[in-house]
């Protein structure tokens, strides 16, 4: 795969389709309050900081998530760029460069908004051997733990093998294991969400195969913030808090072509 094609799919823009959302919840248009007029006074500072970090497709999940942190009080930051994120080098010309971004850039947020929690969601691009996936994982638990950082990892969604991931499907499948392998981290298996199908409903893939439009974000964030909640002793906000706010309508989910 020459380099030029993965700079291109960094930046390529993606097509959606709005599905249902797993909490049942039916999504407003942008523009709709995000809190009711008393749940702003109603929440409490809880201390916890969370630094999110991934691909574009953990981009696309940030706008929920946000919302749903900030609604339980905790303080958030997108990492996310618009292309790599990840904190696999591999052997890749392209994805060693994305990695070497993604390492600064944690080092420049870690100083200044110290987190409580890094919560790294595994990339798309985490290609390499197993053992470099390991050590790649084993480097950010030793940074968090340095900075005084809980480490949480979290699998990628079920999306489509197509012909630009086919020369590393072998490295996507091991990414998981090999996360799941890390020491002192807390590791979140997202199958129990999406499953392991992307075609499937249940994946709530946008029409790419690949990214979520609002309601597989909100199901993410409502799922995410419940299992964060457990690790770090917080409260989730209910989704019917935050789940219609302005956040619907990022301009991530227009880029997707979400309704």
């Amino acid at each position: 795969m020459r380099s030029t094609n993965l700079s291109r799919r960094f930046h390529h823009g993606y097509t959606g389709l709005i599905l249902a959302v797993a909490t049942g919840l039916t999504l407003a248009g942008c523009g709709a309050s995000a809190t009711s007029p008393g749940a702003a006074t109603q929440q409490t500072a809880t201390g916890v900081k969370v630094l999110w970090m991934g691909d574009s497709i953990a981009g696309a999940q940030a706008p929920a998530l946000e919302a749903a942190l900030k609604a339980a009080g905790v303080a958030f930051k997108n990492a996310t760029p618009d292309g790599g994120g990840n904190v696999v080098a591999g052997d890749h010309e392209v994805t060693a460069m994305a990695a070497r971004d993604t390492w600064k850039t944690l080092k420049e947020n870690l100083a200044s908004f110290r987190p409580t929690v890094i919560a790294y969601q595994i990339t798309t691009y985490d290609w390499g051997t197993a053992r470099q996936q390991l050590s790649a994982y084993q480097k950010l638990s030793r940074t968090a733990a340095d900075a005084g950082a809980e480490l949480v990892l979290v699998s990628a969604p079920p999306f489509k093998i197509d012909d630009f991931y086919k020369p590393h499907e072998n490295a996507i499948k091991t990414a998981p294991a090999m996360a799941a392998k890390t020491t002192h981290v807390r590791y979140l298996d997202a199958s129990a969400l999406w499953g392991s199908d992307y075609a499937a409903a249940k994946a709530q893939r946008a029409k790419d195969g690949i990214h979520s439009c609002q309601q597989g974000s909100a199901a993410f964030a409502t799922w995410f913030a419940r299992q964060l909640g457990e690790l770090a002793g917080f409260t989730p906000a209910a989704p019917a808090v935050w789940a219609t706010g302005r956040w619907t309508g990022d301009e991530r989910f227009a880029k997707l072509g979400c309704g």
